[in-house]
C-alpha cells in the first residue's frame, strides 16, 4: 500500500481530516442528506463523476453522473430534493470504505483511493449490494493546526458493476 501519511503530527492531523471528510460523505449519503453531501465538496473548484469501470478502462467520457464543475454538484442536490422528489422509489443505502493509498499531490493536497462497497435497502424490500467499486480523489486540505478541514477537489466513483440492480437517484 502507498502511504505517505506519516506520523509527525502534521501528518496525523491530515490523516485524520480525511477520515473525518470520508466520514462526513458517506453519513450524508447514508441519510439522504444532499446538502450535506455538497459540503463534502470545495465551493470554488469541483468535480463529481460516477462511472462504469468498462467506460473508465475504454477512456469513453460517458458517465451515469458527470458533474464536472461546483455548479452541477448544486443542480444535483437540486434535482434530487426538489425535482425528482416523490418520483422515484425510496431506497436507503449503507457505505463500506476501505482506504488503499493516499500520496502527497503538493499544495495541500493528497490523491487518495478507496474501495467501496454500497449495500441498497428498497422501501419494504430486502438488503441487496447495489454495487461495488473505487473511489478516485484529489483531496485538499484547508485551514491549519487543529483547524484542518479536508475536502472534495475531485471524486470518480468507478463501480464494477456492468449492469445496476436498479435506477440510481442518489451519488455514489
Amino acid at each position: 500500500m502507498s502511504q505517505t501519511i506519516q506520523t509527525s503530527n502534521g501528518m496525523v492531523a491530515h490523516s485524520v481530516a480525511i477520515d473525518a471528510l470520508h466520514t462526513a460523505y458517506l453519513a450524508a449519503l447514508d441519510k439522504g442528506d444532499m446538502t450535506a453531501w455538497a459540503a463534502t465538496f470545495a465551493v470554488d473548484q469541483a468535480s463529481y463523476f460516477c462511472i462504469s469501470s468498462e467506460n473508465d478502462r475504454r477512456g469513453l467520457p460517458l458517465a451515469l453522473m458527470y458533474d464536472d464543475c461546483r455548479g452541477r454538484i448544486d443542480d444535483r442536490v437540486s434535482f434530487v430534493t426538489k425535482v425528482w422528489a416523490g418520483t422515484y422509489q425510496p431506497y436507503r443505502t449503507r457505505h463500506f470504505i476501505q482506504r488503499l493509498s493516499c500520496e502527497a499531490a503538493g499544495n495541500n493536497q493528497y490523491r487518495v483511493t478507496s474501495g467501496f462497497t454500497i449495500m441498497m435497502s428498497a422501501e419494504g424490500g430486502t438488503t441487496a449490494v447495489l454495487t461495488s467499486g473505487e473511489y478516485r480523489d484529489l483531496i485538499e486540505l484547508q485551514g491549519e493546526g487543529d483547524k484542518v478541514r479536508a475536502v472534495f477537489r475531485e471524486r470518480r466513483a468507478v463501480y464494477d458493476a456492468d449492469v445496476l440492480p436498479r435506477y440510481i437517484v442518489f451519488p455514489f
